[in-house]
């Protein structure tokens, strides 16, 4: 009898670790896809602005070469000009690159470790 009983609820423990388990292993994996496609759409829309951008500054550089390039008499000063702004600025760029390793932490912890 006494056996009986130990066996029926060693039987009920292992149903709820299996049920506990199962449970946990969905939670985990839905959380793990909505990490995902946080991540995947954030990427896709940075992609995306990130092209727009860039198209928006090579046009605004040609004009910018050609009119200083006008100014100067001389179109080849206007893209020299325009040329070593765009290294001027990259050196600035490469230069406070780490001051945006904090930030971007920050951001992409939030996403992973918020609690919904």
């Amino acid at each position: 009898m006494a056996f009986e009983e130990l066996k029926e609820n060693l039987s009920e423990v292992d149903n709820n670790v299996r049920s506990y388990l199962e449970s946990n292993m969905e939670y985990y994996q839905l959380k793990s896809f909505k990490i995902l496609m946080k991540s995947i759409t954030t990427l896709t829309k940075m992609v995306m602005i990130g092209a727009i951008v860039i198209i928006i500054i090579l046009f605004l550089s040609f004009a910018a070469s050609y009119g200083i390039g006008e100014a100067l008499d001389n179109t080849a000063y206007g893209f020299l000009i325009v040329g070593l702004c765009f290294v001027l600025i990259g050196l600035i760029v490469y230069l406070l690159r780490h001051k945006v390793d904090k930030p971007l932490l920050k951001k992409f912890s939030k996403y992973y470790f918020d609690k919904s």
